[in-house]
């Protein structure tokens, strides 16, 4: 029976699921379970097909968060589960309220990066003034347009042209990062002044948002937010990772020593390639503590 409800999550939600789910009712990841794991596995091989023949557990991975608890009354009626049997409801409760939520984080994260960056947006401004008074707390920005926006690490006199890819994304890390790590963001920025191993502070910060969305946006971060979230994934969570990236970026890149900024996507992507490793771990949990 539960090989059966499982397994549909398995063959239509990725593998993943069968890892987290066995680690949340045996407190182990299929590894741990031994033989187990891949008995599982061949055993939802061999009924993929009837597996997909079931409407409700089929909807199951689509359902919205308002519609979660009836899914699970509906799955354990198909089933013939007891109600009384409270551990599978309340873990299918959890699984399918993730998976709701994972959509619905992607999907407010694309659209906050889909909007531009507008100067003529108040409301972006105050969040651009915000992000230099954080950072630089003991010097007056002198003029809107200003060279002093490169000693934070912008290209040119208006950063509104560096947001270009992240959009208000990008903006909305920088700033997040900067208040509630505000001792560790001064910091890295002056870290990132280094005569040697510097680097541009905001456009790299915007080069990891980057990088956050994408995983978030391949379903690599699953098993972080899992684990980190009992529930639904919020923003914030989405934030705490980012600020996880800005941190361990910062130390990995003066640990490989790079000889010159110019080999950034170089190290670049091998720290991309780190952090992805990392996430294939079912017990991951990456995060700073404030």
């Amino acid at each position: 029976m539960w090989a059966h409800v499982w397994g549909f999550l398995y063959s239509n939600y990725f593998r993943f699921w069968l890892k987290w789910i066995l680690r949340l009712l045996t407190g182990k990841c299929d590894i741990g379970n031994g033989g187990a794991g891949a008995g599982a596995a061949r055993l939802l091989r061999k009924r993929r097909v009837e597996q997909q023949s079931h409407r409700v557990l089929r909807n199951a991975v689509h359902v919205e968060e308002a519609e979660v608890e009836k899914c699970v009354r509906d799955i354990m009626k198909e089933k013939k589960i007891e109600q009384k049997d409270t551990g599978f409801k309340t873990n299918l409760h959890i699984s399918l309220l993730q998976i709701s939520g994972y959509k619905k984080l992607y999907l407010n994260v694309e659209n906050l990066r889909k909007v531009p960056y507008d100067s003529e947006n108040e409301e972006h401004e105050e969040r651009l003034i915000e992000l230099w008074n954080l950072l630089m707390p003991y010097e007056n920005l002198k003029a809107r347009i200003s060279k002093q926006w490169c000693d934070i690490g912008f290209q040119g006199d208006d950063p509104k042209t560096d947001f270009r890819g992240m959009g208000l994304l990008g903006l909305v890390n920088l700033v997040y990062f900067s208040k509630h790590y505000t001792k560790e963001a001064r910091q890295i920025l002056s870290r990132s002044n280094h005569p040697k191993l510097g680097y541009s502070y905001a456009i790299v910060g915007i080069n990891l948002t980057e990088m956050a969305y994408s995983l978030l946006k391949n379903g690599a971060l699953k098993a972080h937010l899992y684990n980190r979230v009992s529930g639904l994934p919020q923003m914030e969570h989405f934030h705490q990772f980012y600020c996880y990236l800005v941190y361990e970026f910062d130390k990995f890149w003066f640990e490989e020593e790079p000889e010159s900024i110019m080999h950034f996507n170089q190290y670049r992507e091998k720290f991309h390639e780190k952090i992805k490793g990392l996430l294939l771990d079912c017990n991951v949990v990456l995060t700073l503590q404030d």
